[in-house]
């Protein structure tokens, strides 16, 4: 099983978004953290006031974001977009076809991408 922790500026806000992409809550521990799972896969979101947005020694304050994501292997890409639209998710781009498949970066509410991979070629 893997663990991966995301940054997010409200746990509320990102759940909708993490639930129509097929995660569920397992645990809650107070608005500022939640675990959610999907198969083998458990992720972290961490809010404001967690030890994980703690600035660290050197000044530096974690945030969220970045172009570093969590890969969600989707069978339909286009109805994982489909069901992503109530959220309010934003797409980097449109869907891009490569030798593997088709893949498009969305952005969770507080700005962490997640790539939509269906495989194919």
């Amino acid at each position: 099983m893997a663990t991966v922790r995301y940054l997010v500026h409200d746990v509320d806000t990102c759940l909708p978004f993490y639930e129509a992409l097929g995660f569920t809550l397992s645990e809650r521990w107070g608005p500022p953290f939640a675990m959610l799972a999907r198969g083998d896969l458990t992720l972290w979101l961490a809010g404001p006031g967690t030890s994980a947005q703690r600035p660290l020694a050197d000044g530096r304050q974690p945030e969220p974001g970045g172009w570093n994501r969590l890969v969600i292997e989707v069978d339909d890409l286009d109805a994982a977009l489909k069901a992503l639209e109530p959220t309010g998710a934003r797409f980097r781009s449109a869907p891009i076809a490569g030798p593997g498949g088709r893949q498009v970066l969305a952005d969770d509410p507080a700005g962490n991408p997640v790539e939509l991979f269906e495989g194919g070629g």
